[in-house]
């Protein structure tokens, strides 16, 4: 064994030069983001320039940083669909701008992303610059984002995918049979509509999921084919013919039903595009990626400022994600972190009314009614307005039914007011299929509470009557937020079951059909806050958003993948927060089963 000090020695010196080496790899990486900045060329648009639009960037409820899995490019950028419309707006009246080209042929995006996005880009064309679209197929909601532009141009092999919507769920039953785990399932009393314990109890669908999904699915699609009808003028009989037929599986079917206007090489979008903006072929035109476009016209972040404004008379406060107890993740939305920013936002005496923007399939009772309970101390001091993204069911509509006015997309899917617990028993399976066995010494009857064991009558009735308590607690709370519904009218519409945000206005869980816009509008109009004087503070706060939005800037594409894996570790290792995920879910969930994303 070697002497104390020796090692004690050892282990300071190692300490120091680790140090050392973090801090100089700390001033490495700002040094050289700082001078690939100063060395970075002033992006200019000349006259005659166009946009072209092809999503090559994520396009998010807000702004920020995400990592990826691409080697090459391991840290990029996010976009909010809100800094998205602002754009948009600039380019509408940036006189070098004349039009876009859609260069989209799939997309990855929830319904009502899509939907703001295409009316962001019909605002543009109603402002008399062009919009058309090329590509050399598209895909079911490529198709519907690009059918915005005053002509659809597709490759002479190419295709059109359109066919209908669908949703396929897989279910498990069958083979935790054949693994003999039993998953105990208690779900609130009349929740037959809530789909997220099916795949664990059935084989396949019951009538009452297999119904609701269906009524979604209509409703998205007529919201679709409505929209597509104006743009394309094509009737809403013959879109569904087009659909049942499949008519557009090859180029020639596509044209000839009318779902684009003519069938083109890439080589002759030129021409096309120089008729729109009007210039002789001799003359130049220009195309600006809508990327570089939306870096130019954010607003610019440098290091210490922070991402986004520090005051505002509005928060816009995000709750995206499932929700869990404590802190938020990447992917999780934790009380403890949406509790903290809407306590701010009240205490701050400069912001006059708060903006929930909802985005979530729901997730732990418990952590939706500490949310629920922050909400109706701050509506005492201000107004807090909901915003309803893509999804808003479950505990996401259990946040959001106490706010005083909500706001739903058209296609949102919301409600699913229902409770379940999922108590799985591995006990039977390690025995049968390995042999190991348990044995249990209690000083009560029910101490030895594990997933080892079958529930008995005692313990299932308890669970049942708490599970039933949360529900009853759900509808009151909803009963006691929508003025003028009962709870026994709320229980009515609830039982777990789904619907779409226009379905969920004529029963009353909305107020109003809007975007986020329209919710900012209606919270400045309600505090006496002139549009053109509304200043937003996006909460919660990102840390270190001001350098890894520098970092995402670089140039690493030029990296070897070793490389830039080493990279990526390394600023994740020294700049990103670690968040503590749970180790044991809240026992009691009110989630939504699925998301419907349309590609």
């Amino acid at each position: 064994m070697r002497p104390f000090w020796r090692s004690f020695w050892a282990s300071i010196f190692a300490y120091v030069v680790l140090s050392a080496v973090v801090i100089v790899l700390i001033n490495l990486i700002v040094f050289s983001v700082a001078g690939s900045f100063m060395e970075k060329e002033e992006f200019k648009i000349s006259d005659n320039s166009y946009l072209e639009l092809n999503l090559n960037f994520n396009i998010d409820e807000r702004s920020g940083i995400v990592t990826t899995n691409d080697l090459k490019n391991p840290i990029s950028k996010s976009y909010g669909i809100h800094e998205i419309r602002k754009v948009l707006e600039k380019a509408k009246n940036d006189e070098k701008i004349k039009g876009i080209v859609l260069r989209i042929p799939s997309v990855n995006m929830g319904m009502s992303t899509i939907d703001n996005l295409r009316s962001y880009l019909e605002d543009f064309k109603n402002s008399g610059k062009f919009i058309i679209a090329y590509d050399e197929t598209f895909s079911m909601g490529a198709f519907y984002l690009n059918s915005v532009a005053d002509k659809i141009y597709l490759y002479p092999q190419g295709m059109v995918d359109f066919r209908g919507l669908g949703s396929e769920i897989m279910f498990f039953k069958k083979a935790l049979d054949k693994l003999d785990i039993d998953i105990q399932i208690i779900r609130g009393e009349g929740n037959k509509f809530k789909g997220a314990v099916e795949p664990f109890m059935y084989e396949k669908m019951s009538i009452e999921n297999k119904m609701q999904i269906k009524k979604l699915l209509d409703d998205i699609w007529k919201n679709m084919t409505h929209n597509i009808k104006d743009s394309r003028n094509i009737s809403l009989e013959n879109l569904n013919e087009i659909a049942d037929s499949l008519y557009s599986y090859n180029a020639t079917g596509s044209l000839k039903y009318q779902l684009v206007d003519d069938l083109i090489y890439e080589d002759q979008l030129d021409s096309i595009i120089r008729k729109n903006i009007g210039v002789k072929s001799e003359e130049k035109i220009h195309s600006v990626s809508f990327k570089k476009y939306l870096d130019k016209n954010l607003n610019p972040i440098s290091l210490g400022s922070g991402f986004g404004s520090k005051k505002g008379n509005i928060a816009v406060v995000y709750a995206l994600g499932t929700i869990v107890s404590g802190e938020s993740s990447e992917e999780n939305m934790g009380s403890s972190t949406i509790v903290k920013a809407i306590n701010k936002a009240n205490k701050d005496s400069t912001i006059k009314a708060i903006v929930l923007r909802v985005n979530s399939p729901g997730g732990s009772a418990l952590a939706s009614d500490v949310i629920w309970r922050s909400i109706e101390k701050t509506k005492v001091n201000k107004p807090v307005i909901v915003s309803m993204g893509d999804l808003a069911a479950s505990g996401g509509y259990y946040i959001s039914c106490g706010a005083d006015r909500i706001f739903a997309e058209p296609n949102t899917i919301t409600g699913s007011i229902g409770v379940f617990g999922m108590i799985p028993n591995l006990g039977r399976m390690l025995n049968n299929k390995i042999g190991i066995t348990f044995d249990r010494v209690e000083t009560n009857d029910h101490a030895a509470f594990t997933m080892f064991k079958a529930l008995d009558k005692k313990e299932l009735s308890t669970f049942q009557k708490g599970v039933d308590q949360i529900y009853d607690t759900f509808i009151s709370k909803v009963a006691m937020g929508r003025d003028g519904l009962k709870k026994s009218d709320v229980h009515k519409i609830a039982m777990g079951r789904i619907w779409s945000g226009k379905e969920a206005l004529d029963l009353e869980l909305v107020d109003e059909i809007g975007s986020l816009q329209s919710a900012i509008d209606f919270a400045a109009s309600k505090v006496g806050i002139e549009n053109n004087k509304v200043k937003l503070i996006h909460l919660p706060e990102r840390k270190n958003d001001e350098l890894l939005e520098l970092l995402a800037s670089l140039e690493i594409g030029s990296k070897s993948s070793n490389e830039a894996m080493e990279y990526i570790e390394n600023i994740n290792s020294i700049f990103k927060n670690s968040v503590k995920s749970l180790s044991v879910k809240d026992k009691y969930q009110t989630i939504f089963p699925f998301e419907i994303r349309i590609f």
